[in-house]
């Protein structure tokens, strides 16, 4: 199991059997960064709908946009958390760094979290001269949650799916360029039986007090049809930006298969688009290997191929 520090990103500690006492995941300390706006509005209906602007010490930009998105079971999490700090390190690369709240499932169930995380991508696209910020060059990159969150900006953000106009800045694109996807459920009504080839035992997902089921309202096995509009898978499509899609072969949380039949489906339904598939070994949950100086080399190297050495 991870250390305390490095919590798994989509559970609580349990007391029992499916009851999730609140965990509280430290927070990064980011005082250390002089270029930064914190606590920016990008929506009006809640004030979950805020983000914190990072950028390079240096230099005017325009810069390339890196956007993380927190895990938390769609339930918890927060921007400013300690799972930020390995994405952070994009200021000292050249990027303005973008990490975003959004409506979680105690205040408002899907499809509010992927409404309020394509509004964000706009509103930095509306704000770009203020914030220095290249609106042609965006990645979004997340975790567990942020995972499935980050897969679907990258997957309907040439359409107008989940764009809600009372948002604001409807005229301006949610698309992205490139997306970083680790650890997130894709399918959950799979989940379960997935844990169990795995030998993890029965998962709780299928379970009415699960985050998935927080997160669309009802019991997912009951609601097969909006489970599926969760899922990034269904919304490929030829065209979608290229994908760097990591997942721990010992999670015992989210099961590895979640990505690889994601990356599958990628393959199967846009052959022409990039995907990259990494399955680590002896890695769980939230695991730090992820964050490792060798493992963030490889990220970064994706995504300055596709912000940085493209015009």
């Amino acid at each position: 199991m991870p250390n305390p520090i490095r919590m798994p990103m989509d559970r609580f500690e349990k007391k029992g059997p499916f009851d999730r006492p609140m965990f509280h995941i430290p927070d990064l300390d980011v005082s250390n960064v002089k270029r930064k706006y914190l606590d920016i509005p990008y929506a009006s209906i809640s004030t979950s709908q805020k983000l914190d602007i990072f950028l390079p010490e240096t230099g005017e930009g325009p810069f390339p946009v890196l956007v993380q998105i927190h895990g938390g079971g769609f339930e918890f999490g927060d921007k400013r958390d300690i799972h930020l700090k390995p994405f952070l390190e994009g200021i000292y690369k050249g990027y303005a760094v973008v990490s975003i709240n959004y409506r979680l499932s105690g205040e408002a169930i899907f499809p509010a979290a992927v409404e309020d995380v394509k509004a964000a991508v706009r509103w930095m696209r509306a704000n770009s001269a203020a914030y220095h910020f290249d609106s042609n060059r965006i990645a979004v990159c997340g975790g567990s949650a942020g995972g499935n969150l980050a897969a679907m900006i990258g997957v309907t953000g040439k359409t107008a799916i989940f764009d809600n106009p009372t948002l604001g800045n409807i005229e301006f694109s949610s698309e992205v360029q490139a997306v970083v996807d680790w650890f997130g459920p894709m399918d959950f009504l799979t989940m379960d039986d997935q844990l169990i080839t795995n030998e993890f035992g029965h998962g709780d997902h299928n379970e009415p007090n699960s985050p998935e089921t927080r997160y669309l309202g009802s019991p997912i096995k009951e609601i097969p049809e909006k489970v599926k509009l969760a899922n990034p898978a269904t919304y490929i499509h030829p065209g979608i930006p290229p994908f760097f899609i990591q997942h721990g072969k010992d999670d015992f949380l989210v099961p590895y298969q979640q990505s690889e039949n994601f990356a599958m489906e990628i393959r199967k339904k846009a052959p022409e688009a990039v995907v990259i598939f990494e399955l680590l070994l002896n890695a769980s949950h939230g695991d730090p290997k992820f964050e490792t100086t060798d493992n963030m080399e490889k990220v970064f190297s994706f995504i300055n191929n596709y912000l940085l050495n493209s015009n």
